[in-house]
């Protein structure tokens, strides 16, 4: 009977929407990224086989640790950031409602996509090297910088919405479709944290190859160097997600395959945004993301929620 119950929990979190789903969909995505990143550049790009290649290959190399390292803290931060990007997507609207939904989903999703970026502080920390310990400093001084933008603009649909779970503001919007028009500024914010958060060009700062070596992934390799990468992609699929439910209507009222198709074409539509933001721009210094992020981003949040707030006393 404990067999039978536990096997549909397994099965969400080890399948669908779960770990297998995340990492196929997450190495895809970041092959349409490439390419499309490519494309916009007059390159030819990878193979659409190259995301998956490129992992394999890692798990077949040597893991190498650092002597003057913490080993079990080293070894064990990869598998702390998978899970808990995996866990992350539970709550998330993927093909119909939530695989677990309950009030207060929202808070609880943004704390879980914390994490993997305190893995990669520690990471970078407990290898002791001094390129892997500025990465791991810049990291922290990253996330300081788009964690608030990010949580201020995803108040705003709950305020308007009436409510902290991401079924219920999904739900919300696909009702109320004309509203999503009205989030555009705070869907703006989210975007560019989003791309900080995945440390992609402009916001590359930790990882800069061209200044710190890989930052705060510098002494890794093999298959937690893979571990870690892959992270990153399932991460990605996380927070196109995340956005996907919060601003634009999740599945938007369908379900099956039909909701599935839905997500898919929308998450992919996030994952060209970033891209155009990756191609059209450089690398900016950490003091200049910090500015940006508190001087225009931060406001513009707060901007949002005041004008939802007007909002939804105009509507009630």
């Amino acid at each position: 009977m404990i067999i039978d119950s536990m096997l549909p929990a397994l099965v969400y979190i080890l399948i669908f929407p779960g770990f297998l789903f995340l990492a196929a969909y997450g190495l895809f995505l970041q092959w349409v990224d490439r390419k499309l990143g490519a494309v916009m550049q007059n390159r030819v790009g990878p193979p659409w086989y190259q995301p998956a290649a490129d992992f394999i290959k890692l798990l077949a190399k040597e893991v190498i640790v650092p002597d003057a390292c913490d080993t079990v803290m080293f070894k064990v931060l990869p598998y702390f950031a998978l899970a808990a990007v995996v866990t992350a997507v539970l709550p998330l609207p993927v093909w119909t409602d939530a695989v677990y939904s309950f009030q207060g989903d929202l808070v609880v999703v943004i704390y879980l996509l914390t994490i993997p970026t305190v893995t990669f502080f520690l990471a970078g920390w407990s290898a002791v090297s001094p390129y892997a310990v500025i990465g791991s400093m810049r990291v922290l001084t990253q996330l300081f910088a788009y964690e608030v933008p990010m949580m201020l603009s995803l108040i705003g649909p709950a305020i308007l919405a009436g409510t902290w779970n991401i079924n219920e503001i999904a739900g919300f919007f696909a009702a109320h479709k004309a509203l999503m028009a009205a989030q555009i500024p705070a869907l703006f914010v989210a975007l560019i944290a989003l791309q900080g958060k995945l440390e992609r060009v402009p916001f590359d700062i930790p990882h800069a190859k061209n200044e710190i070596v890989g930052g705060q992934f510098t002494e890794y390799s093999g298959r937690l160097l893979g571990f870690f990468y892959l992270a990153v992609d399932m991460e990605m699929v996380v927070g196109a997600a995340l956005v996907n439910a919060v601003f634009l209507g999740g599945t938007l009222g369908a379900s099956g395959a039909a909701g599935l198709a839905v997500f898919l074409a929308k998450t992919l539509a996030i994952v060209f945004l970033l891209t155009l933001v990756k191609v059209l721009m450089g690398r900016v210094r950490i003091d200049q993301m910090i500015r940006f992020c508190w001087q225009v981003l931060a406001p513009l949040s707060m901007a949002q929620i005041l004008f939802d707030i007007f909002l939804k006393f105009r509507l009630q």
